[in-house]
């Protein structure tokens, strides 16, 4: 076994290391997630936690963990009889990215099926991580039924498998940690509200700072034994702090003052529901108790907001997370009484839960753009007309999935329906070629009815070759959706090009929560050109969306072909890759000779590559000539009016997009 890093030699990283031992305090408080780059030692300080936490009692030979003071009277080893005790060091389980369901919960054990002809259930990580840690490094990229099950544990604190015969319930509460880089996407709102905690890190800018980071990692690299011989000291005295904490834990006294000043926090920021004051009122407590102390200070319930409430509060992703420090104190002044009838502060300075004040958590802009104009004062003309100034995107707003019809086999993501290696089991098939997953039910169901003719005579089971089954399963891919937008003249009108860019921008939060690529195509003047092509990087679509100038000209074909030009390199470069074309326009077409027909001609191309398309109608005034419903009808796809372009709306479209393609 390897010697892990020691907990107290990680550099900096005050905030991390804080969260993390708050919850060896008290794991109520509800686990952690660490947002930041990558080389930021989130994985490091992690794995070294589970050194310091103390020894959890078992009872002896039970796989799922139970307490021998409280066994669990549902335990599938139960029950256990009294005096089986045994004593072994807390867990921490890591679960994989791209592990599988089995895994997880547990199945079927398939030695004992086949060999003894027995149904028996064999524990997954959930089962192991009981009482402990369950670390998910990358949990941003975690497939969708992993997350689902986790957010069932999580809520219910226990496990539940109903398969393959299988009917298992056990007892499944443990801290979940989990580490991410905010670059490669964000997490599901309601995963992301089950972390009680979150912390950001970042790299030091000191360069004394990184050198002892540099120092003290290659000490390690060299002898790892010996370094954390070197600190062993240090751990020793932490585990005893946390030990005393934990003593001293319900001891601790969170007075009314101390719980009108969450509350009024809470409420400040606009957080949703009330986890985030119990969440505060928990973390609070651990920290008067890490600092020795059995009153609730002010500065704790400070800290504890600077820790729990900046993933509450955020409302798409992206916004900066933190907080607003000077509200936050604004907040705590204001409601700093012991009760309503104004009477005055008990609560003195300083503790803080032990720890130095944290470094900014980043303040808030007011994120509001500019109101649009009142009136759009007349159509500019298509013809002519110099290039206009960028105007700001109109509110975004909430926006239901706009998924490819059909079944891909693109990479994971959160969109389209596809055939995946990790997702739910949905039936069985002969296999093709090697067989990688194997659904047992199906094979021994397949084996079962051939044992007499096989001269079987014990309780195994004799299977072949051709009895084995594939397991087929389906999950969610990402896809590729490109933004086709209209930059010209007869769009340029600024309170409807505010609305425009406020609705595909509502479109790329979307895409950005689903993992998808997007790019960015945009035609004005005489051409079509790729303002930004195809990447995961959501953030510089938005970026390019909003710096967008107008003006010119409408070359709809020109822009039309740039982006099957676009969907052509995209397509060698990742071919199971589906793509999602949304076109952004009034359908109008000038410049060029016969330019009507020539968009015609380059939209039926995309129908002839049965590409899913949306065309975004932004024709206004009270003369309508239809012309992006005629495109969309040569695209192959389905047209909605700007105006209906809000979540409600974006549902039917959906349900019209997948009801043309049947």
């Amino acid at each position: 076994m390897s010697t892990p890093f020691p907990f107290t030699a990680v550099v900096g990283q005050d905030d991390l290391r804080l969260a993390l031992l708050l919850n060896a305090v008290s794991p109520a408080v509800g686990g952690v997630l660490v947002r930041g780059e990558k080389g930021t030692a989130k994985s490091t300080a992690v794995r070294a936690l589970s050194a310091l936490l103390p020894a959890v009692d078992v009872v002896a030979g039970c796989r799922f963990s139970c307490d021998p003071a409280a066994p669990d009277p549902a335990c599938p080893d139960g029950p256990h009889e009294t005096g089986g005790e045994a004593q072994r060091a807390a867990r921490m389980v890591e679960l994989p990215v791209g592990a599988s369901e089995d895994r997880l919960v547990g199945a079927l054990d398939i030695e004992r099926a086949l060999a003894e002809g027995v149904k028996a259930f064999e524990p997954g990580l959930l089962a192991d991580a009981h009482r402990g840690i369950l670390y998910v490094d990358e949990v941003n990229l975690l497939h969708d039924h992993l997350v689902d099950l986790l957010l069932d544990a999580a809520a219910m604190g226990a496990s539940y498998v109903e398969r393959e015969g299988v009917s298992v319930r056990h007892a499944a509460r443990f801290l979940l940690v989990g580490t991410m880089n905010p670059e490669e996407g964000e997490l599901r709102p309601q995963l992301l509200d089950r972390f009680g905690l979150t912390v950001e890190v970042a790299a030091s800018r000191e360069p004394d700072q990184r050198v002892e980071v540099v120092r003290r990692r290659l000490a390690y690299d060299d002898n790892p034994a010996e370094f954390s011989a070197r600190w062993a000291d240090e751990e020793r005295a932490v585990r005893q702090r946390i030990v005393a904490a934990r003593e001293l834990l319900s001891s601790v006294r969170l007075g009314d003052g101390a719980l009108r000043q969450i509350a009024a926090t809470c409420a400040a920021f606009e957080v949703d529901g009330m986890r985030a004051d119990i969440v505060m009122a928990r973390t609070a407590t651990a920290l008067a108790a890490w600092a020795g102390r059995t009153e609730v200070l002010a500065e704790d319930v400070r800290q504890a907001a600077l820790l729990a409430l900046p993933h509450r509060r955020r409302r798409n992703p992206f916004d900066a997370p933190g907080l607003d420090e000077d509200k936050l104190d604004e907040t705590l002044e204001e409601f700093s009484g012991e009760s309503p009838e104004d009477d005055p502060d008990p609560d003195g300075p300083g503790g803080g839960g032990g720890q130095p004040a944290p470094d900014g958590g980043g303040s808030q802009g007011d994120g509001g753009g500019a109101q649009p104009e009142a009136g759009e004062g007349g159509e500019p003309q298509a013809s002519g007309g110099g290039e206009q100034s960028p105007v700001r995107a109109s509110e975004p707003f909430r926006a239901k999935v706009l998924s490819v019809p059909g079944i891909g086999e693109g990479a994971a993501g959160r969109r389209s329906r596809a055939r995946t290696e990790h997702g739910r089991t949905t039936g069985a098939r002969r296999p093709q070629g090697t067989l990688t997953k194997l659904h047992l039910a199906a094979t021994v169901q397949a084996a079962a009815p051939h044992q007499r003719a096989r001269g079987r005579s014990g309780p195994g089971l004799v299977v072949r070759r051709d009895d084995l089954r594939q397991a087929a399963r389906e999950g969610r891919e990402g896809n590729l959706v490109l933004f086709v937008v209209d930059a010209s003249g007869s769009m340029a009108a600024r309170q409807r090009m505010s609305a425009v860019k406020g609705a595909v921008l509502s479109l790329l939060l979307d895409a950005y929560q689903r993992r998808d690529k997007v790019g960015l195509v945009t035609f004005r003047g005489a051409s079509g050109e790729v303002a930004l092509p195809p990447t995961s990087s959501v953030d510089a679509a938005a970026a390019r969306l909003e710096s967008l100038p107008t003006g010119g000209r409408t070359p709809l074909a020109a822009g039309l072909l740039k982006a099957h030009d676009v969907l052509r390199v995209e397509r060698l470069r990742d071919p199971a890759r589906r793509a999602l074309v949304v076109v952004v326009t009034d359908g109008r077409a000038t410049g060029g000779p016969e330019p009507v027909a020539l968009a015609g001609r380059a939209a039926r191309l995309f129908a002839a590559d049965k590409v899913a398309s949306v065309v975004v109608d932004c024709e206004s005034g009270p003369v309508r000539l239809g012309l992006a419903g005629q495109l969309a009808g040569e695209l192959g796809g389905t047209a909605v009016t700007l105006d209906e372009l809000r979540a409600e709306s974006i549902a039917g479209l959906v349900k019209d997009v997948q009801r043309r393609a049947a």
